[in-house]
């Protein structure tokens, strides 16, 4: 990847890309097509920008050195980087079954009437979990919807894009071997009522536990929810993203969201707080499935699956569509 020289100002960059984790900002790193050199003078010492371009976009890669959200890392951008006009979130989630599979993208779109993105908190956590809806996040502007509409429309020829630019990484050096799929990465869905089991007792009171990462090994087969196996290792939903205040690590809060809304594919926690005014769409990787099961297993590869879709809807998103669009008409 060539580095252009340093004649680039922050009035070039039109496209901002949020990333709240490392990993998810080193995916989007093996996107980019060119790198540039960094600005100089900046006033941010808290959020890392990484410079580049993707199909002639010139690309603002964002992600905190703090555990911000991705409302407060864009606020911080745009501040920087004042010519920004439309914004993608792209990172980690958990998936909703039976829909999405490990692996899996899901991007943020207006479904039945119901908004992009559900912004909720949970009330009564203590008793039953019940979820209060506190905002919502619409579709994006005009030209990057109709950019992501392409992709949609043509399913075969966007997940073809997806594909290859995941495949791609392999090409590269150095990249861990987590960014790409392998034998390692083993689809399960557990029935809702089966908590994970970290290790077997053990005759001499010691646990079996051989890692940090644990996986399910000791967890009862016969509890794995049955799924056909498909062809695509790859699918793009496109449906609601529901952003709260906290972590779901239970399978029996996460099907309470099939009552709050039975349109959502996605819940994730970095999303929560963008408001309307932003133009932005929200792409998330599924990692797990906001069980008890979760691991870190598949959460680089799912960064790598979303960063290739952010990739693959840049390179049908108008250089000059861009142009004039701007947040908060600017």
């Amino acid at each position: 990847m060539k580095e252009p020289p340093s004649s680039f100002t922050p009035s070039h960059y039109t496209i901002g890309w949020i990333c709240t984790l490392r990993k998810e900002q080193k995916a989007a790193l093996y996107m980019l097509e060119d790198r540039h050199e960094d600005v100089l003078n900046l006033e941010s010492e808290n959020i890392w920008y990484t410079l580049g371009n993707i199909s002639g976009h010139n690309v603002v890669i964002a992600c905190p050195l703090l555990p911000y959200s991705a409302a407060k890392t864009a606020a911080q951008m745009i501040s920087e980087f004042p010519y920004i006009k439309v914004c993608l979130i792209i990172g980690i989630g958990s998936g909703i079954p039976p829909t999405v599979r490990l692996g899996d993208v899901v991007v943020s779109c207006a479904k039945n009437g119901d908004p992009a993105v559900l912004q909720w908190t949970m009330v009564n956590a203590e008793k039953d979990g019940q979820f209060k809806r506190t905002g919502s996040l619409s579709n994006p502007p005009t030209a990057l919807l109709t950019a992501m509409t392409k992709l949609e429309a043509n399913p075969t020829e966007s997940h073809g894009k997806v594909l290859s630019y995941v495949n791609h990484i392999k090409t590269r050096d150095g990249v861990p071997r987590n960014f790409i799929k392998s034998h390692l990465h083993q689809d399960l869905l557990f029935k809702p009522g089966y908590s994970h089991v970290s290790s077997t007792p053990d005759p001499d009171g010691e646990d079996d536990r051989e890692s940090e990462e644990d996986d399910c090994r000791f967890c009862d087969k016969s509890m794995i929810v049955y799924r056909a196996p498909r062809e695509e290792n790859i699918m793009i939903h496109y449906g609601l993203i529901a952003s709260g205040n906290q972590v779901i690590r239970d399978a029996n809060i996460r099907e309470k969201f099939k009552e709050f809304n039975r349109n959502i594919l996605c819940v994730e926690t970095k999303a929560e707080g963008l408001t309307d005014d932003f133009p932005c769409v929200v792409i998330r990787g599924i990692c797990d499935y906001a069980d008890s099961h979760k691991t870190e297993r598949w959460e680089k590869y799912a960064a790598s699956t979303a960063a290739a879709y952010g990739k693959a809807l840049l390179t049908v998103l108008p250089v000059n569509d861009v142009k004039l669009h701007a947040i908060e008409d600017k």
